[in-house]
């Protein structure tokens, strides 16, 4: 089986309020690229893939006028794609959906919320005192996390995705002010996260199947200010606990090492500076997957030789969006 994660960035501006892609030569949201371009690219990035399974980060918006599945599902129509079914959970209003496009013929799909006294449903509010002053705050994902039931000809399955709270300081006017929103931003990001793992713990309790996946906008060393908080979110999330640990591969080898060469899976274009990369979209399985012989790869279009050495390919990974698939390949 293959699952994937994908953050498409500005997928929703392809798509018209009827659900279908607006192919044309207008700009796409994405620098220097164009619709057609961008479509194209999302088209042969999807085929290369050949997922069986993949949870869209970014997927087009869910509202009064447009619907991310109708979208998704026309998208997969469009380039004969075999993921041709598609489901999310609750919508927000951040035109950036979490979604599950998938393959019907092997696997079933539901979204299937759950909710404990210690970690509510995720798109209600979570009380945690963030600033140590014994008053609670109020928690909320502006991305709600997407609970999935899976079943396979193999068995049960659980997946989460996710698309965690950026740390960017937007809305900053000076210095002072960037400093103090980033220090908040990074207190309810790591407050939602230990909220997932909550739900991490009651799933792997249950000694269900687990893969947690999609875009966390954290990682270990991406920040000058995780110093004062001792951990990322993508450590809280793995877990500290031998046995209840999540795996990710690359999330090791960036825990491992704090200089060096680290895999990425995002490429942001800066004006007049040199391209930034990070490591935030991750794949991580609980342990009883670990005896299904899991390979990860990063499409990453100059360090995976396949994407490389395929220009079509290539280009069409840099087209497509500022991150990179990231791949699980299991045999179940």
């Amino acid at each position: 089986m293959r699952i994937a994660t994908y953050n498409v960035e500005w997928f929703n501006t392809l798509f018209d309020d009827k659900g279908q892609l607006i192919d044309d030569d207008s700009w796409s949201s994405r620098w220097d690229v164009t619709k057609a371009m961008q479509t194209a690219a999302l088209g042969a990035v999807f085929t290369a893939m050949d997922a069986d399974a993949v949870m869209i980060i970014e997927a087009p918006d869910t509202n009064s006028r447009r619907s991310t599945i109708k979208a998704l599902t026309h998208f997969a129509d469009h380039f004969g794609l075999r993921t041709t079914d598609a489901l999310i959970g609750f919508a927000n209003d951040t035109q950036q959906e979490i979604a599950l496009l998938y393959d019907p013929e092997v696997l079933q799909a539901a979204h299937d919320p759950r909710e404990t006294p210690e970690s509510p449903r995720f798109d209600k509010t979570n009380q945690r005192d963030l600033n140590v002053d014994a008053a609670p705050d109020a928690i909320r994902w502006s991305k709600p996390p997407l609970e999935v039931a899976v079943e396979t000809a193999d068995g049960s399955l659980r997946l989460i995705g996710v698309h965690a709270k950026s740390k960017a300081p937007h809305g900053a006017e000076n210095k002072a002010d960037a400093m103090r929103i980033s220090i908040a931003n990074r207190s309810k990001q790591l407050a939602q996260c230990i909220w997932l793992r909550k739900r991490v713990d009651e799933h792997l309790a249950e000694g269900d199947d687990l893969i947690v996946l999609g875009d966390f906008n954290d990682g270990p060393g991406l920040d000058e200010y995780e110093k004062l908080f001792g951990r990322s979110g993508v450590e809280i999330v793995l877990g500290e606990g031998g046995e209840h640990k999540l795996f990710d591969p690359h999330a090791r080898m960036a825990l491992g090492r704090r200089v060096g060469a680290m895999p990425t899976t995002a490429r942001f274009r800066r004006e007049g500076q040199p391209y930034l990369q990070a490591l935030l979209d991750y794949v991580m399985i609980s342990p009883g997957l670990m005896k299904k012989s899991p390979r990860w790869q990063i499409w990453h279009p100059f360090d995976h030789p396949d994407c490389y050495e395929n220009a079509a390919l290539r280009t069409a990974v840099l087209n497509a969006s500022d991150h990179f698939p990231v791949i699980l390949d299991m045999k179940l």
